[in-house]
């Protein structure tokens, strides 16, 4: 199967060697795989980690010492060495693709480059610019000012972010692992998941106990990029990153081991992405099983009557995430009443509203058309 348009995210443990320097023979083999994806009439886009990790190295080169490991753990260090390596990993990148007559592209993005509209907007249009004109993006997080990325993200929730934005057809997740097991006989985690249809309660609690084999949150986050690109109707695979041949043998669906999580069936329109996935939550409404029955099965707009309770400090037209009593993260929409006002309003009536606070701006917490369901994890 060929697709037209390939996000493929790389991270730092498959980029280095046993030393922890950049593998430039395994980069060279990653731009000869991109260009014969690009060849083929793919358009491809490159995620990169590993910035941290070659200023590091840079540094210890220049200093002739080592970096001692408590410090490597600081937050300004460790933006101080992605300042420093990033432009190392970029010379990398275009000494490999240069190879090929392939040009690339520096692009660095934060979290908020998602969060607000119009800068989501400009980076869609810079990104789609670069790919009319035969480019390859090397996309990495701006480290030095994007503390979220390194504390958690490991660039997993970025590259599906970006397969969102640009409407792509396949998101690869190069890794140290083959991809998602699950527990076998006795309960170890040998058992490779070969498909996912959909992310439920079984799929995340695999995550959790995968965190033996590659630790708890990189499975996580693996699981969270899968949720935005299925949604968004993007495939999705995890492979190890060094058997060879793996972006050709993924592209062409046949030959490899990992796990493929497929897209859903109707995928979220750009706007209900954005809210779902761009804007960070302000904080929670937790709601009854009525409330979140009426929403998942029903489409309806959430009412003051299903609310239980709300965490966090949040304003009116801020996004919420909507949890059950379980512990479900469920939607996700833009909330018409602030935490203190719901605080006074939970379990009332319509009718009510403008008895408990004096005024009734809404008759919903969050209208049907603000809302969007999301299957996020359970916390």
């Amino acid at each position: 199967m060929a697709y037209r348009r390939v996000v493929i995210k790389v991270g730092t443990s498959t980029l280095t060697d046993e030393t922890g320097a950049l593998d430039r023979i395994y980069i060279a083999s990653l731009a000869m795989q991109c260009a014969a994806e690009h060849r083929s009439g793919a358009d491809v886009v490159l995620v990169s980690s590993g910035a941290i990790r070659a200023g590091i190295d840079q540094w210890e080169n220049y200093a002739g010492q080592t970096v001692p490991h408590q410090m490597r753990a600081t937050m300004p260090l460790k933006q101080a060495m992605a300042a420093i390596g990033q432009p190392v990993l970029m010379q990398a990148y275009l000494a490999a693709f240069a190879a090929y007559d392939l040009p690339v592209a520096q692009v660095l993005l934060t979290r908020e480059d998602f969060g607000e509209r119009q800068r989501f907007l400009h980076a869609r249009n810079t990104l789609q610019q670069l790919l009319r004109m035969g480019v390859v993006p090397v996309i990495n997080e701006n480290d030095t000012v994007a503390i979220e990325e390194i504390r958690f993200g490991d660039n997993d929730t970025l590259a599906a972010m970006v397969a969102s934005l640009l409407d792509a057809d396949l998101l690869i997740l190069l890794s140290d692992v083959e991809g998602l097991y699950e527990p076998d006989e006795r309960g170890r985690y040998t058992r490779l998941v070969r498909e996912v249809h959909r992310l439920d309660e079984n799929i995340w609690r695999m995550a959790r106990g995968s965190g033996t084999r590659m630790g708890t949150g990189g499975m996580i986050t693996k699981l969270q990029a899968a949720q935005i690109a299925t949604t968004s109707g993007v495939t999705m695979v995890i492979a190890h990153g060094r058997h060879e041949g793996i972006i050709h043998h993924i592209c062409r669906g046949h030959g490899f081991v990992g796990t493929v999580f497929h897209p859903l069936p109707r995928k979220l329109c750009h706007r209900k992405r954005w809210l779902a996935y761009g804007l960070p939550a302000a904080g929670t409404i937790i709601v009854n099983e009525g409330a979140r029955e009426r929403i998942v099965n029903d489409g309806k707009s959430l009412l003051p009557a299903g609310v239980l309770s709300c965490e966090g400090h949040f304003l009116p037209q801020q996004v919420v995430e909507v949890r059950d009593e379980k512990g479900f993260v469920f939607a996700r929409g833009f909330t018409n009443y602030s935490s203190e006002e719901l605080s006074r309003i939970a379990g009332c009536q319509t009718s009510q509203i403008e008895q408990r606070l004096g005024f009734k701006r809404a008759d919903e917490v969050i209208h049907r058309d603000n809302l969007v369901l999301v299957y996020g994890a359970w916390v």
